[in-house]
């Protein structure tokens, strides 16, 4: 009331935590007993070579890269990132086979006005079972949301952008 009869309008804040990494995890490698990072390094050919292949720029020093175990064996990879929505940072996290296909999306953190149902089950299993080679595009096989297209469109852009490193760096190794 202060802020008010000051003339002062308050700060609205949107944002929202939702899975902690360990809990993100967790959730998608659920029978990993550990998860050993693996430092991104890419030579020269590979940074100019997964732009191209990703059709978009890439900035891997904000990936960390997991290679989740149980035991001696491989499960697959784990790998978060983060992309500007419309104004925001959007934190999410991309789980793969070995064979580099996408096993699931969570997103971790959200803090735009509008978009909250990129959440969605619904929205984020389009991704499942696709791979490097798919086109992972809004509006060819990735459906868009009403109110949250540029959420979207950077957080499908992002994930391209891992499954290309995935299927150029780590799959099949």
């Amino acid at each position: 009331m202060l802020a008010a009869a000051a003339g002062v309008t308050p700060a609205v804040v949107f944002g929202a935590d939702y899975l902690s990494v360990a809990q993100a995890q967790k959730a998608m490698f659920p029978n990993a007993t550990a998860f050993v990072a693996q430092p991104v390094t890419l030579t020269e050919e590979h940074r100019k070579a997964l732009p191209a292949q990703a059709g978009t720029r890439i900035n891997p020093a904000q990936w960390n890269v997991f290679a989740a175990r149980s035991g001696d064996v491989l499960l697959g990879y784990f790998i978060t990132d983060a992309v500007i929505g419309k104004f925001q940072l959007i934190n999410y996290a991309v789980a793969f086979g070995t064979d580099g296909a996408i096993h699931d999306v969570e997103i971790l953190s959200y803090r735009e006005e509008h978009g909250r149902e990129i959440r969605t089950r619904a929205w984020r299993s389009q991704f499942e079972g696709k791979t490097a080679s798919a086109p992972l595009h809004i509006g060819e096989d990735i459906r868009g949301i009403s109110g949250a297209t540029m959420s979207c469109a950077h957080v499908t852009e992002g994930i391209r952008r891992l499954a290309v490193y995935v299927d150029t760096m780590l799959a099949g190794k």
